[in-house]
């Protein structure tokens, strides 16, 4: 199904185009398009209205179920300085979990048609039209797919009472991360720590692909040793 020299048209819908590039939707994947207004993914309606998703969708629909989960243990005779520290351990928990999807699962590399629209769905959509305002966020289908393993995680490493704080702090930290994710891209910090991680992000997206999948903060980057590194121009002679 592989196309040699196939061309994507950008003014057809784009999902079951990617996977005829083969080795070449590497490349193509990382020749970033800045526009807000991203392309159409489907013909059906239907389906492209699922890859589409407001920013405050995410506060809007995971908050709730944060408080949800600590109140049912704080409901199972948690105390409040005992779930404190459980919460910011998900919180931390979710930053580990944040650079491993992005550098193993979304930067993966494929070159089969199923391999190369899947990838395309996933993250080489965010990689193509980094600045598409409604394909930033995870859609609520996707992250309510993950909630299943994430939650059987925090049922693994805790007890029976703290697991829903456990749970609940993992999804205050991935709350943080899409929302701040959505910020980096579309708003102008102002202030040095939130004008540095958009640096940071931007580097990612326009100049160094495979390097700097943290998000939120660089913590992960510097324990694996993929924080990108800025050589300066050399002089001319």
């Amino acid at each position: 199904m592989v196309a040699q020299g196939f061309t994507v048209d950008l003014t057809k819908p784009l999902v079951f185009q990617v996977g005829h590039l083969g080795e070449d939707y590497e490349e193509w994947v990382h020749q970033p398009i800045a526009t807000k207004e991203g392309p159409r993914f489907f013909q059906s309606d239907f389906w492209e209205f699922l890859t589409l998703t407001v920013w405050w969708a995410v506060p809007v629909i995971w908050l709730p179920v944060v408080v949800w989960c600590i109140s049912k243990s704080v409901s199972m005779g948690c105390s409040l300085p005992e779930i404190v520290p459980v919460v910011a351990m998900g919180i931390f928990i979710w930053t580990f979990i944040e650079y491993f999807l992005h550098r193993f699962v979304f930067h993966i590399k494929t070159k089969s048609y199923w391999g190369n629209t899947l990838h395309y769905l996933i993250h080489g959509c965010h990689h193509k039209h980094p600045m598409d305002h409604l394909r930033l966020v995870f859609p609520p289908t996707a992250t309510a797919i993950l909630c299943f393993p994430f939650w059987n995680i925090a049922k693994a490493i805790s007890t029976t009472s703290t697991a829903p704080a456990l749970f609940g702090g993992g999804m205050l930290g991935y709350v943080m991360y899409d929302v701040t994710h959505y910020y980096l891209h579309h708003a102008q910090p102002t202030r040095p720590v939130t004008k540095n991680l958009k640096k940071y992000h931007l580097n990612h997206h326009f100049r160094i692909q495979d390097k700097g999948f943290g998000i939120t903060s660089s913590l992960w980057d510097i324990v694996f040793g993929t924080v990108p590194t800025t050589k300066a121009p050399k002089k001319q002679q």
